[in-house]
């Protein structure tokens, strides 16, 4: 187990490092100075060429990468041309703010989709598997802002329960932060929750017909030990994949709903970066969310050696 979890971190790592690269040359690929941007119309040359120096953008591309990258491993991620800070200053809050409402929203995922996809299975053809079906394709076919939209105007405009839109931080608020995290994480999470629905039902209905489950029933276990223990733990496989990917589509996501419900979190500081072409801010947040991306679904490949031993001996 510890050579397949060595192996794993390894290919990880050179995931990771081609990422920094793409985001790198991406990101200089774009048209436009930042410095300019920064500065607005009326700079002059001079001023220009004087925070290019400042920023070292007027290095070689290879030099400024080199410099990033050892930045990253001394703990220093440079500073924001648009921000006028450094870039360790301006994330772990922006990070917290955003991991409120996409952790919220993935464990309700995970709960409520692996809840639905087993009751649809285990009453395949009757009337709650026909609603839970009904219920999963219209939550992959919406999108989320459409629903979010919906909400704000029923849940706020309407009868006046939630705040319309804006984040408090649960620290200052409690009630507050919660009335204002309720429709952000309902559309994030409706999505995820829809297509962890039908994959637990796929999943399930393959294992439920199979010999063993049979077996165990002949045996007179009761069909709440045999619907749990034998068929949705032989289930988990499709089901942990299509977690470790809802991960990055979860974060995707919050750049949308961010916009959205006003939340001043990675995605809206992810957008505003990208208008200024502030290349600190882009690079390190894409390098922090493939870092995450990737702890998870190193944490998933390991999951798939714990639920099936032969994954591991491969």
């Amino acid at each position: 187990m510890g050579r397949y979890i060595l192996k794993r971190i390894g290919q990880s790592i050179i995931v990771l490092f081609i990422v920094t690269v793409l985001v790198f040359l991406v990101m200089h690929m774009i048209p436009g100075d930042p410095v300019a941007i920064y500065l607005g119309e009326t700079a002059t040359p001079e001023q220009i060429e004087f925070y290019t120096k400042e920023f070292g953008l007027d290095q070689p591309l290879y030099i400024q990468y080199l410099r990033w990258l050892g930045g990253l491993f001394q703990g220093e991620m440079g500073r924001s041309i648009s921000f006028s800070m450094d870039v360790t200053q301006l994330l772990p809050k922006r990070i917290l703010t955003t991991l409120s409402v996409t952790v919220p929203a993935f464990i309700i995922s995970i709960i409520l989709g692996i809840t639905l996809g087993v009751l649809s299975a285990t009453h395949r053809g009757r009337f709650l598997d026909s609603f839970i079906s009904v219920f999963a394709n219209i939550g992959i076919a919406t999108p989320a802002f459409w629903v979010g939209i919906i909400l704000v105007y029923i849940l706020s405009l309407k009868l006046g329960i939630l705040p319309v839109q804006g984040y408090t931080p649960l620290g200052e608020d409690f009630v507050l932060g919660i009335k204002k995290l309720v429709m952000p994480v309902i559309v994030l999470s409706l999505g995820h929750t829809a297509s962890i629905a039908r994959q637990t039902r796929s999943a399930m209905l393959e294992v439920i017909s199979s010999d063993y489950i049979r077996t165990a029933r002949a045996k007179g276990l009761r069909e709440k030990t045999v619907t749990l223990r034998h068929g949705l733990r032989n289930a988990l496989i499709p089901i942990v994949t299509l977690l470790g990917m809802s991960v990055g589509g979860l974060i995707g996501g919050t750049v949308l709903i961010e916009q959205l419900f006003v939340i001043p979190g990675v995605g809206s500081l992810m957008m505003t970066a990208i208008m200024n072409k502030d290349f600190m801010v882009v690079q390190n947040l894409v390098f922090i969310i493939a870092l995450f991306v990737m702890v998870c679904n190193l944490l998933v490949d390991i999951l798939y050696g714990y639920i099936d031993p032969r994954i591991r001996v491969d």
